[in-house]
């Protein structure tokens, strides 16, 4: 695993790199050590509790007169799935985890569920290595964008509907097309195309097919395609 390419990222070095390892390991990938299993979900479950303190935190500051529903619903845009996602990719953790066969086969290196866990996870490793600051200002660190993203009310609107608008500007209509499927019944990868007036703008996979459009969706509007 080249995880100093991925400490460089999180402007973090790790005293103790098995932490990092473990973080990307996910419970697919079967690896036993003195006869246990290790992997990625003990080090999720604190994470994912100090992901929300640290974005709390964050919120609470930024917005000193805002009431706590306004905060509740603003940390819950900023920690949800997507959004960890989405920090993930950015990160290249898709690309260190360890997966077992089956999550290798069916996309698993690009699974919003997958990707938002082995996130929390590296926060959790970072908390084991170095303690609750060092995770605290690595996170503030990551977060900073997505908090003002989060208040301005920018961050992780629906990307079909942002497409949408976009297009409607110019008189068009989006479609989407399921191209195939692949893997088991539980464990089915969707691939559909996205077109506007017969003309292919984008492609994307998911778990289902909801989750799919929102990735052809949101690759055409990172890339443009010269639609807007």
């Amino acid at each position: 695993m080249e995880a100093c390419g991925l400490e460089e990222k999180l402007g973090y070095r790790f005293r103790e790199p098995r932490l990092l390892e473990t973080a990307l390991t996910h419970s697919s990938y079967g690896l036993m050590e003195d006869g246990r299993r290790v992997d990625n979900e003990r080090l999720e479950f604190i994470g994912d509790a100090f992901l929300d303190a640290i974005c709390a935190e964050m919120l609470y500051e930024r917005l000193p007169e805002a009431s706590e529903g306004t905060l509740t619903k603003l940390r819950a845009l900023v920690v949800c799935e997507a959004s960890l996602a989405c920090l993930a990719r950015e990160l290249e953790l898709g690309a260190r985890l360890r997966l077992g066969p089956g999550d290798e086969k069916t996309g698993g290196r690009e699974r919003d569920s997958l990707l938002a866990d082995a996130m929390e996870a590296v926060l959790g490793a970072i908390y084991g290595d170095g303690g609750y600051e060092a995770a605290r200002t690595v996170m503030r660190g990551l977060l900073g964008e997505r908090v003002e993203e989060a208040v301005s009310g920018r961050l992780f609107r629906d990307y079909k509907s942002l497409l949408q608008e976009h297009l409607q500007k110019q008189g068009k209509q989006i479609h989407y097309l399921v191209e195939r499927e692949e893997g088991p019944e539980h464990a089915k990868t969707f691939y559909v195309r996205a077109e506007a007036d017969g003309r292919v703008l984008g492609h994307g996979r998911g778990s289902s097919k909801k989750e799919a459009e929102q990735n052809a969706a949101s690759q055409i509007l990172q890339e443009g395609k010269d639609v807007f």
